[in-house]
């Protein structure tokens, strides 16, 4: 028995890794591809030569969107609550013949918690009318025929 024991937590400590994994999502590297975006003189075909395809398209302004997210484990002890690495959001507007007007970089340091409201929404109507018992006794009588 003790062996066994041993040996189990010999293969369990074998099967550990040390290396943190990470969860990447969307364009990568966007922060550096920034940079190479000039104002007026970049078009669209050169964002997506240089770039790729956009991972989202506005539809109230036709902006393009990219995104990068990566995501990592921060310790056993946390178990499997992930820590954001970087979330970085470019946001791209073109004008009418295709050329780059205006670009934002929004990084990790933009992002705002968003907070829950705890209130609780009371029913307006009441369950002690006629027409609620008519059509509880209708649904009882439904349910009751498929219980047979």
């Amino acid at each position: 028995m003790k062996y066994i024991l041993l040996s189990i937590i010999f293969l369990f400590t074998l099967n550990c890794s040390f290396n943190k994994v990470t969860n990447a999502h969307g364009s990568r590297f966007i922060d550096a591809k920034y940079e190479k975006i000039i104002l007026n003189k970049t078009n669209k075909n050169d964002v997506r030569k240089l770039i790729g395809p956009p991972s989202s398209i506005s539809t109230f302004n036709g902006n393009w969107i990219y995104i990068e997210r990566k995501k990592s484990n921060q310790s056993i002890f946390k178990l499997g609550k992930k820590k954001i690495l970087s979330n970085n959001v470019i946001i791209l507007e073109f004008n009418t013949m295709g050329l780059v007007v205006k670009k934002d970089l929004l990084d990790l340091n933009n992002m705002n918690d968003i907070k829950k409201a705890e209130k609780i929404t009371n029913k307006k109507y009441d369950q002690d009318n006629v027409l609620y018992d008519i059509l509880t006794t209708l649904r009882e009588k439904i349910n009751a025929s498929t219980k047979r």
